[in-house]
Formats: C-alpha cells, sequence, structure tokens
C-alpha cells in the first residue's frame, strides 16, 4: 500500500468517525426543536410507540375466557383515552389464544377476544369506523413452553395503532 493509500483511508476514517457520535447535541432535544419531547418517540404522547409503551397495547384474558377484568379494563380506559385524542390513528384489535386446544376452537377464542375489547372501546366513545379486528388463535405464540407463565402471555387481545382507514 502507498503513503498516498493510507493517507486517503486514515482521512475517510477520521471523516467518519467525526460524524457518528451519540451526544452530538447537549440535549435531547433536535435542533431548532423547542420541545424536550421528539415526535415519534415514546415520550411523545401523539405517538404509536407513546401509545405502546406508556398507555399499553395488550390485554390478558383467563384460561377459556373472553370476558375482560378489571386491570383490562383500565388499561382499555386508557386506550379509549389515547384514540380519542389521537384522531388521525385507527387501530387493529388482535384476539390471541394460548397453545391448548384446537386450531379452529383458538381462532374462535381469539374472535371473542378482539370483540370483547372492539365493544369495550366503542362504549367508551371510539368511533367503530376506527376500528377492526382479526384473529390468530395460537398462531402468534410470544413465548412457547409449557409453564402456565408462558401460556398466560399468550391468551391476550393487542391493539396495534395504524394510520389512516383500517380498511
Amino acid at each position: 500500500m502507498t503513503y498516498l493509500s493510507k493517507a486517503i483511508l486514515v482521512a475517510a476514517a477520521l471523516g467518519l468517525a467525526a460524524c457518528g457520535g451519540q451526544n452530538r447535541y447537549d440535549s435531547d432535544t433536535a435542533p431548532g426543536s423547542t420541545t424536550g419531547s421528539l415526535a415519534g418517540t415514546a415520550q411523545d404522547p401523539a405517538s404509536p410507540l407513546y401509545f405502546q409503551q406508556a398507555v399499553g397495547d395488550r390485554v390478558l384474558f383467563e384460561v377459556d375466557q373472553s370476558s375482560l377484568s378489571p386491570s383490562a379494563t383500565a388499561v382499555l380506559d386508557g386506550q379509549a383515552q389515547w384514540l380519542m385524542t389521537n384522531s388521525d390513528y385507527n387501530a387493529v384489535i388482535e384476539g390471541h389464544a394460548d397453545e391448548k386446544g384446537t386450531r379452529e376452537y383458538n381462532i374462535a377464542l381469539g374472535a371473542r377476544r378482539a370483540n370483547s375489547v372492539l365493544e369495550y372501546l366503542i362504549g367508551q366513545g371510539v368511533a367503530a369506523s376506527r376500528l377492526k379486528t382479526v384473529s390468530y388463535g395460537k398462531e402468534r405464540p410470544i413465548e412457547i413452553c409449557s409453564e402456565e407463565s408462558c401460556q398466560a402471555k399468550n391468551r391476550r387481545a393487542v391493539t396495534v395503532i395504524s394510520a389512516g382507514p383500517t380498511s
């Protein structure tokens, strides 16, 4: 390798190193931003990421049940409030089940769970035209194991936020 090519490689490496850096700004705001929260992040109350992490995007169910528990209704109250405040977003409610039972039974159970959430959100004032349901039954588990702690996580309904029409 010649002296010139080594000098070019060193200059390129130094140039790339100067471009990066996690702490390029003194605060967590972008240049020109006037607020402390960045749009689209978990700190932005109008972002789907905030909905998922701060409000909560899922509720859990007991074995073979589609009725909502008090803790589920508390989460759904927050979801309804967020959806009414952020009317540009729609939601798809996914129904899920654990691995017990047949595929057909679990698809039906997932549908009942998703519909329970749908009906609750509509009852809280969210427009039905902004909501859609789908059931995955036992086809999309979060965890796979035969222990109750794993199976309990799979008995759920998840509200997925999207911009625009739900069709």
